[in-house]
């Protein structure tokens, strides 16, 4: 396991993660299935408002929590 910082999803953008947006396609996985983007502070909105348009945005949690599991199990 590495000892680097997550970094946001937003391309290009290599900013510390702050959040996590946990997402699924229900065209291709079950509804229990959840995929993960990172976003940094200012990425958070937008990335989130692209999986939202297409009805794939399930939740989002500081990375905190869903490195806690807090969030892993909903």
């Amino acid at each position: 396991m590495s000892d680097e910082t997550p970094v946001c999803s937003a391309k290009g953008c290599r900013a510390d993660a702050v959040w996590v947006l946990a997402w699924n396609n229900p065209k291709i996985h079950t509804p229990e299935r959840r995929k993960t983007w990172l976003a940094c502070e200012e990425h958070r909105e937008h990335l989130s408002q692209f999986l939202g348009v297409r009805g794939f945005l399930k939740d989002v949690v500081t990375l905190a929590e869903w490195e806690s599991g807090a969030a892993q199990g909903a």
